[in-house]
Formats: structure tokens, C-alpha cells, sequence
């Protein structure tokens, strides 16, 4: 039976979030019933389940697909409608009504976590625009694997910050407890990683505290990237002096984190990671488990289309 062409295939992911995830839910659905919206939704069984059952919506017929969910939640309905049979797979568009530990894309957007109304009401309005999808290349140890982001892959301490923020908001469900833990791991690790990097052609090579390759904002080490103009923003950043490491974080709240000096920044289409001793890869706030480096990271211009406010 063919699904109607304006009928909404929904992705509830409860793992994600606050405590309170299930009453939200209810309070999003009676404000979608209210609107009319004709929709089918499923609950993800935990991790890796969005996947499947994004792919699964876009195979059976489903060309409006919405994640009630995270960054990691929209990563992974990305990958699942990437990965999925569908022939043309722009003609799917991907809605995201916030409702995660990190929202960080969705906030590119403006469509931020406490206004769940505004977000279900873009996706009726659906103005739609196709924006670019970064992929990542590596090598499990078994196998070659592709996996696709929207926002960014952090590689050394800035993964370690998604890692302990999301594990910190999930056992308390509060973001100021959440940012401060972040924040001591950021002031007081002081881990550096050796690195060799080849962006534009050039061999970075050096010991580094994190690097960030991002379309979008990049959890705001790559605060000038656009999902929509076929670059990759990178920030290598190099461990600073303690005192340096308080400004760091002031300039990261402020958007300015480019200005400083310890920070240096790239435009680039690819980049290509020969070694990143012992640091950890996340991709949209999804840790991944290379077998060792390389690590292949490009664009792929106009990819996926999204649902925008206006």
C-alpha cells in the first residue's frame, strides 16, 4: 500500500534527552495531532536503531521523514536514508524537531530545544533546501566503512568534550552541570595528540589537543561553516598555556575561537588524517571505532534536503 505523499514518517528516539523525555513526547504529539498532520511514527529500541528505521521509512514510500531527536539521532536517520534503496534520495525530505542531549544543527537553524511548536510548525510550512553532507572513510578492521555527518568530525579532545557532555546530561539531564564538566576536562586534561594531517596539499604535522572538520558550526570550533557552500571548515587546535586555555573558552562561548592563536583554521573539499595517535573520532556525537588511520573526510554538495524555517 502506497504511503500518502504528505504523510510524516516519525522517529521518536526516548534514549536521548532528559528524564522527562516521555511527557515531552506526549506534549509533541498532541500538538502534531492538533495540526492535522496525517503521521506514522516508531520508537528507536536504543542505539543504532534509528538507523534501520529510517531506512526502513524511506524504502516503504515515506518522503517526509522527522527525527524527534539529537544530533547523534539525526546522524543516524542520515545515514539510514543515504543507505536506503530509494533511487533519488533528494526527493526525501528530513525534519528535526529537537529533543536531544545536543542539538547543535538543529540550532544552526534557529529551531531550538524549548520551542517544539515552531519546529513542528516548519516542518508543515516545509520550505526545504538542499544542503551538503560530509562523509568520513575509514577502515573497522574488517571492513571499509562510509559514514555521513551534517555537523562535524572531532577528532582528540574535542571528541572527548562531546563523549563526557552527552554521558554527563544523561545521568543528571542538565545542561549547566553538563557544561561544566566539559569545561574542567577542557582547562585541567591537557592531553595532546601526535598528529599528521594533509589539508589543501599541506603535511600538518605536530602534537595537537583536538581537530574539528565541519559543515556546519562544528560544536563551535569551526564557527564560520556553512552546510550549504561545499567547503569543510577545519580547526587544529594546539594545547595552550593554562591561562590561555580560560581565554579559549570564553572566545569558544563568543563564537571568536578563531581568533585565537593557538587555533589554526582551513577551507578545504578534503582532508586526510595519516595519524592520530591514540585520540578519539566522533562524528556528529556519535563515537566511531577506526581500525587505525587513514581517515578519508569530504563533501558531498547539495545531498540531502532538509526542512528549514522560513
Amino acid at each position: 500500500m502506497a504511503v500518502e505523499p504528505n504523510r510524516w514518517g516519525i522517529i521518536y528516539n526516548p534514549k536521548a534527552g532528559t528524564r522527562k523525555v516521555q511527557k515531552r513526547w506526549e506534549e509533541i504529539r498532541g500538538y502534531i495531532e492538533s495540526r492535522g498532520v496525517d503521521f506514522d511514527y516508531v520508537h528507536s529500541e536504543g542505539y543504532g536503531s534509528v538507523e534501520r528505521l529510517a531506512r526502513t521509512l524511506a524504502n516503504n514510500g515515506y518522503r517526509t521523514i522527522v527525527v524527534v531527536g539529537g544530533d547523534g539521532a539525526l546522524n543516524d536517520a542520515l545515514n539510514g536514508i543515504l543507505s536506503s534503496s530509494v533511487e533519488q534520495k533528494t526527493d526525501i525530505a528530513l525534519g528535526v524537531i529537537p529533543n536531544g542531549i545536543g542539538n547543535d544543527f538543529a540550532r544552526f537553524w534557529d529551531i531550538e530545544f524549548d520551542d517544539y511548536k515552531k519546529a513542528v510548525d516548519t516542518i508543515i510550512n516545509r520550505r526545504t533546501r538542499l544542503v551538503d553532507v560530509g562523509f568520513c572513510s575509514y577502515h573497522t578492521g574488517e571492513k571499509h566503512e562510509r559514514r555521513y555527518f551534517l555537523n562535524a568530525v572531532n577528532i582528540g579532545l574535542g571528541a572527548r568534550v562531546v563523549n563526557i557532555t552527552n554521558a554527563t546530561r544523561r545521568f543528571w539531564g542538565a545542561k549547566v552541570i553538563a557544561f561544566l564538566a566539559s569545561m574542567f576536562l577542557v582547562l585541567f586534561e591537557r592531553k595532546q595528540f601526535r598528529t599528521h594531517l594533509k589539508v589543501n596539499g599541506e603535511h600538518i604535522r605536530g602534537r595537537v589537543m583536538t581537530v574539528c572538520v565541519g559543515s556546519a558550526r562544528g560544536y563551535g570550533l569551526t564557527p564560520n561553516a556553512v552546510p550549504y557552500n561545499g567547503w569543510l571548515d577545519v580547526s587544529v587546535v594546539y594545547q595552550p598555556e593554562f591561562w590561555q586555555g580560560f581565554m579559549g573558552l570564553w572566545m569558544l562561548l563568543q563564537g571568536r575561537i578563531l581568533n585565537h592563536k593557538m587555533v589554526k583554521p582551513y577551507r578545504t573539499r578534503k582532508v586526510k588524517v595519516l595519524r592520530a595517535q591514540n585520540a578519539m573520532v566522533s562524528l556528529d556525537g556519535r563515537r566511531i571505532l577506526p581500525k587505525g588511520f587513514p581517515l578519508e573526510i569530504g563533501i558531498l554538495p547539495e545531498n540531502i534536503k532538509m526542512i528549514i524555517p522560513k
